[in-house]
């Protein structure tokens, strides 16, 4: 894979995830729960008017549609994770996670449509640090570095 552009804060983060998906109808996203879904429905506010499902780890059948609430972007019922872009996200090759790649490999043989897009979405280089980047056949890795300090009075 090359360097193909860079970008700073969450925001450019945001936006270089919708312009890679803007042809899109649909997106899957498939990662853990409590560290993946707050970002799944993030990503999934700035293309607010695609259709876009959640898959908890490697499960198919927890599949759920994520839905516009008054409340921000929330899980709803099943819904069918056939899609054109399933992003992969970084939580899932987080040690703690237990996940192996090649259990992905086959969700996504099971999930992404004909001539599909396979994204990975993570930050801190979690895909290529733990050697996914070598299992999975990405079309795009879009990563981020958080930086942080603390403040006190």
């Amino acid at each position: 894979m090359k360097l193909e552009g860079e970008f700073t804060g969450i925001t450019e983060h945001l936006l270089t995830f919708r312009e890679e998906v803007k042809d899109a109808k649909k997106i899957t996203f498939i990662g853990m729960p409590g560290v993946c879904s707050p970002f799944a429905e993030l990503f999934s506010y700035v293309v607010r008017d695609k259709e876009a499902v959640f898959i908890t780890g490697t499960d198919i059948k927890t599949a759920r549609k994520i839905e516009m609430t008054p409340q921000g972007m929330q899980f709803g019922e099943t819904a069918d994770p056939s899609s054109e872009v399933v992003a992969i996200l970084g939580g899932l090759a987080m040690p703690k996670s237990n996940i192996d790649p090649e259990e992905v490999n086959e969700l996504i043989e099971n999930v992404i449509m004909d001539n599909g897009k396979l994204m990975g979405l993570c930050y801190m280089d979690v895909f290529r640090d733990a050697g996914w980047h070598e299992v999975l056949d990405f079309d795009c890795i879009i990563n981020a570095t958080l930086e942080g300090f603390v403040l006190r009075k």
